[in-house]
């Protein structure tokens, strides 16, 4: 790793953990709550201990304003919800055009297990290639998905990790299996820095659990959207998950301490 790698990453994160709000859902499911004014929410979860927010290039001149210091992660490949195949991630942006936005980091999307999955694959190589020649890092976000693809099995998400690797990235991203002991078999499949996905949680508390499972597994933190920006208080529940990230806290302190019912 180059000394422009290292601090890039460092400016995504905190001593090594990371708390990333993803906000680039409004190319896939497009302007909904949280999104359609997306400088109040960059503010919020910033406010509330995001380390870095990701979008889509364009969304860039809305980020910088309102991002109160954290780092920046330009996403690199999409789809919709609308088009013949959500899992059919498609190139939108060069490292280049990241730079040129002012990224800190570029990430891309790989369902591992998808129609698609070999296109993917290219495209991750070539991205962690170029990154890899201007000192840019990059987030894997490699998951479990596909045709019969079970999206919790720790083989299948300890596979999609090691991929992420294997190709060149820096920190890696995936789902998570719902318990801490089946996550370590995901954790240990790759040297990387394992990050969760947010999921669909029902409620705060196990959003925490979960997060708390994770770390607890040997992950490093989460990149967590949808939970995150559409919940009723962004900032508050960034400040609940950085309080399990950052401060080691059980999930019920954590959801306390940032005012946050715990619920029954």
């Amino acid at each position: 790793m180059t000394a422009g790698t290292q601090a890039r990453l460092d400016r995504i994160g905190t001593d090594g953990r990371y708390l990333t709000v993803p906000m680039d859902h409004g190319i896939t499911i497009g302007a909904v709550d949280g999104l359609k004014e997306i400088e109040d929410t960059i503010d919020a979860v910033t406010r509330g201990g995001a380390d870095a927010v990701l979008t889509q290039k364009g969304i860039a001149p809305r980020v910088h304003p309102n991002k109160n210091g954290a780092g920046y992660v330009v996403h690199c490949n999409a789809s919709t919800t609308v088009g013949p195949d959500t899992n059919d991630k498609r190139m939108t942006a060069t490292v280049e055009e990241a730079i040129r936005a002012g990224a800190d980091a570029v990430s891309m999307h790989v369902n591992v297990g998808s129609d698609s999955e070999p296109n993917q694959i290219e495209d991750l190589a070539e991205l962690s290639k170029r990154a890899g020649e201007l000192g840019i890092p990059v987030l894997a976000m490699t998951y479990a998905r596909g045709p019969g693809v079970d999206e919790a099995d720790p083989e299948r998400l300890g596979h999609a990790v090691r991929l992420g690797e294997e190709l060149g990235a820096d920190v890696v991203k995936t789902g998570y299996s719902g318990d801490a002991e089946s996550f370590e078999h995901v954790v240990e499949s790759t040297r990387l820095p394992v990050v969760i996905a947010g999921g669909e949680p029902e409620g705060d508390h196990a959003t925490l659990a979960n997060v708390r499972g994770a770390m607890d597994a040997g992950a490093v933190g989460v990149s967590m959207g949808r939970t995150i920006f559409q919940h009723d208080d962004p900032e508050a529940i960034t400040s609940a998950v950085s309080g399990v990230v950052h401060d080691d806290l059980p999930a019920d302190e954590a959801l306390d301490r940032a005012g946050l019912a715990v619920e029954a």
